[in-house]
């Protein structure tokens, strides 16, 4: 269970790309869960994306454009996997705490 005063970071940007924040006593709740759902949606995006690039990488005529295209959806990836790993780990380390 969550204090409070602790919040968890969001799988998805405010206004301007700042940082959304829910403030919870569990994760139980409609928009504990839709992160959660949103969070699974994204490392699963980036899974597929890391064997799509492997396989690009692999050719050896592969297309400039559509490597420049990857490049750009992988970073979009990577940010929303590096967003939920610092949001995890925060939940964790408060976990542990808690304990």
């Amino acid at each position: 269970m969550m204090p409070l005063n602790e919040l968890r970071l969001l799988p998805w940007s405010g206004p301007d790309g700042k940082p959304c924040y829910l403030s919870t006593d569990g994760s139980g709740g409609y928009m504990s869960r839709l992160a959660d759902n949103i969070e699974a949606v994204q490392l699963g995006t980036a899974s597929d994306l890391l064997d799509r690039a492997s396989e690009a990488l692999d050719k050896q005529d592969a297309d400039p454009a559509d490597l420049r295209l990857m490049l750009t959806e992988m970073t979009r990836a990577l940010r929303d996997v590096v967003r939920v790993a610092t949001s995890r780990g925060h939940l964790l380390a408060v976990s542990e705490l808690q304990s």
